[in-house]
């Protein structure tokens, strides 16, 4: 004699109804168990982020600050991540060519943008068209770190600081050429600002990044430029270089004797550098959320910060998404009335 648990009883009272009832009741079943079976299989097909490489562009050159600290970030993700971190620069053009290229990718967060200032600042600036749009083409992801900068010459310039400069400037016209990264870069916009205020003549000579800007500036190509402590440091140290200022207010702790541009009497001589990570526009929140949480845990651990940015000149900051699109913002309006006040022209 056959048993019957209370499961038979259930099924059979629930599957086996009669009449056009049951004919719908049955369809009805069918289509839900087939929605249930499809969503499973689509969420099993979903891999999980990330399920391959992942390419962080740089736009300059290597051996600068942003690429220095960029890769030692990568070398810690690719270690949470599991996956190859490849890091890309593509310099050219005050940045835009790397930064374009990052906006034309596909917003799947497999292609970041590490930069500074200048790409989402002064370039709006400094072209009358470009390829990206500065407030549109990216999703902020979070701005790292932030640095003053040195002035810095060649060691071989006969002048100390700030006021030996200008007063130089001064005696020799058109002599003096400075370096920087590019048109509408930091370096530019600085120095161009100086030339403006005192009434002095120095000539601009433009490079494709930091690193071959300060090789220049040590083998004498240029007797001015500018860098943060980070950069800087291994050409003061081996004599080749020299710090003029500091471009800010507050002393640099890696160098206290060397005097701020404020205290020298020249307030309008101040600027700072940070870098910062974005995604093109359209990258899906939780691929953005993991990106930044994972870089910001990085940062703000106090051996890594230690070894690649304190002790470099570099200010963690490991901001949100509304730190950086409000830093974006403030700095573009003080950035438009330096490069009027510079009379630069958009090209």
């Amino acid at each position: 004699m056959k048993r019957f648990s209370p499961l038979d009883t259930l099924f059979s009272r629930r599957v086996r109804p009669c009449g056009s009832h049951g004919r719908r009741w049955t369809l009805s079943l069918m289509l839900a168990l087939a929605g249930m079976g499809g969503a499973f299989c689509a969420q099993a097909q979903t891999p999980a982020w990330p399920a391959k490489p992942v390419k962080i562009v740089i736009p300059f050159a290597p051996g600068g600050g942003v690429d220095i600290l960029t890769r030692a970030i990568a070398n810690r993700l690719q270690q949470r991540w599991g996956q190859p971190i490849v890091v890309e620069n593509r310099a050219g053009a005050g940045s835009i060519i790397g930064a374009d290229l990052v906006a034309k990718s596909l917003p799947d967060g497999y292609t970041l943008l590490a930069t500074v200032n200048q790409t989402m600042v002064a370039n709006r600036f400094l072209y009358k068209s470009l390829p990206y749009d500065p407030d549109k083409s990216f999703d902020p992801i979070t701005l790292m770190v932030v640095s003053d900068q040195l002035l810095i010459a060649h060691v071989g310039l006969p002048a100390n600081n700030l006021k030996e400069l200008v007063a130089l400037a001064r005696r020799e016209p058109g002599k003096l050429a400075y370096g920087s990264f590019g048109i509408g870069s930091q370096p530019h916009l600085l120095y161009e600002t100086l030339k403006v205020r005192e009434g002095i003549d120095l000539l601009h000579v433009p490079y494709k990044g930091i690193t071959p800007n300060l090789a220049a500036l040590a083998a004498g190509e240029v007797v001015l430029g500018t860098g943060s402590a980070a950069v800087a440091a291994p050409l003061i140290a081996a004599g080749k270089i020299k710090p003029l200022t500091v471009a800010g207010a507050q002393p640099m702790p890696q160098y206290p004797k060397v005097p701020t541009s404020v205290e020298q009497g020249f307030p309008y001589v101040q600027t700072s550098i940070w870098y910062a990570m974005f995604a093109p526009a359209g990258t899906p929140v939780p691929v953005l959320e993991r990106v930044r949480n994972d870089v910001r845990e990085i940062l703000t651990d106090p051996a890594f910060a230690e070894a690649h940015a304190t002790s470099k000149g570099l200010t963690v900051v490991a901001g949100d998404r509304a730190q950086l699109v409000r830093t974006i913002r403030e700095e573009s309006q003080l950035a438009g009335e330096q490069i009027k006040a510079a009379k630069v022209q958009p090209e």
